[in-house]
C-alpha cells in the first residue's frame, strides 16, 4: 500500500513554525531529526507500504534530510494543497487506494502502532480512523491537552492515522471538505451532519458507532473506528506546548 504524510504549512505566519523558528512544523527538530523524518521512519518499519508520500509545499526543503534520503526511491514527494482535506482529495486521486494518512507533526509515531491499526481495521470498511480513549491517553501523558470527542460511550481523542481502503473513502474526503469550508457557517455544518445527530451529540446521547453510521449514511460509504491501546498515539504536536511536551518525552535528559 501507499501511505501519505501531510506536511503542508498553515502559512507564513504559523505560531509553533515561528516559535520553532522553521519555515514548517514538519522539520523541527525533536532527539535529533525532523518531524517529518520519524514519521517516515516509522512508516518505513512495516513491508507492506510500499511507497511513502510526503506532501508539502516545496518538496525542495526535504532534499538535504539523510532520514529521507536513506529510504531511497521508497519515498517520493507530491506538492500539497491549500488544506488537508484538499492535499488528501488530490493524493487519492494520483495514487489511488488502498492508502494509510497520516501528519508530519505525528512525532512520536511507531511502527507497532501503525501495525494494530492496520490489523485491526475491519475488511468491509471503506475508511478507518484511530481513536484513543481518553484514559488511556492521560495514563501514558497526564501532561497533555488534547481536544475530546465527548460521546455517550466515552471520550476518544484522534490519532491522526486514517485507512481510506476503497474508492469510496473519497466520498468522505470530499465531506470533510464540506465541513472545512463551513467551518464558519455552523447553522451549514449542522445542517450537512444532520440536526438529530448533532443534538444527541450536545446532549451526550451520541455513540461513537451511530456517529460514525451517520456519516457513512451521508457518504455512501462504511466508516469504522480502531480504538488504539497506547495513549501516546493521540499526542501530535500542534501548538508550543506540544513541542514542549514530546521533546521532554523524547529528550528526558535534556
Amino acid at each position: 500500500m501507499t501511505a501519505l504524510v501531510l506536511a503542508g504549512s498553515r502559512g507564513p505566519h504559523e505560531a509553533l513554525a515561528v516559535y520553532a523558528g522553521v519555515s514548517h512544523k514538519a522539520l523541527i527538530e525533536i532527539g535529533g531529526r525532523t518531524m517529518v523524518e520519524r514519521v517516515v521512519e516509522a512508516l518505513a518499519g512495516l513491508p507492506e507500504i510500499a511507497r511513502i508520500v510526503v506532501m508539502i509545499e516545496e518538496p525542495a526543503l526535504l532534499d538535504g534530510l539523510a532520514g529521507l534520503r536513506r529510504l531511497g526511491t521508497r519515498v517520493r514527494t507530491l506538492r500539497a494543497a491549500g488544506s488537508p482535506s484538499l492535499s488528501v482529495n488530490a493524493a487519492l486521486e494520483q495514487l489511488g487506494t488502498p492508502l494509510l494518512v497520516t501528519t508530519a507533526d505525528h512525532a512520536l509515531l511507531e511502527t507497532a502502532w501503525v501495525r494494530h491499526f492496520l490489523e485491526h481495521c475491519p475488511a468491509d470498511r471503506d475508511v478507518c480512523v484511530a481513536l484513543a480513549r481518553r484514559q488511556e491517553v492521560v495514563a501514558a501523558v497526564p501532561d497533555t491537552q488534547r481536544t475530546w470527542l465527548r460521546f455517550a460511550d466515552g471520550q476518544f481523542s484522534g490519532c491522526n492515522l486514517f485507512y481510506l481502503a476503497t474508492p469510496a473513502a473519497g466520498r468522505v474526503v470530499r465531506f470533510w471538505r464540506q465541513l472545512e469550508n463551513d467551518r464558519k457557517q455552523p447553522l451549514k455544518m449542522l445542517r450537512r451532519v444532520g440536526y438529530g445527530s448533532a443534538l444527541r451529540y450536545v446532549l451526550g446521547r451520541l455513540s461513537l458507532v451511530s456517529a460514525l453510521d451517520r456519516i457513512g449514511e451521508r457518504c455512501d460509504a462504511r466508516a469504522a473506528m480502531v480504538e488504539l491501546p497506547f495513549g501516546r498515539a493521540a499526542v501530535d504536536v500542534d501548538k508550543p506546548s506540544d513541542l514542549d511536551l514530546v521533546r521532554r518525552l523524547v529528550e528526558p535528559g535534556a
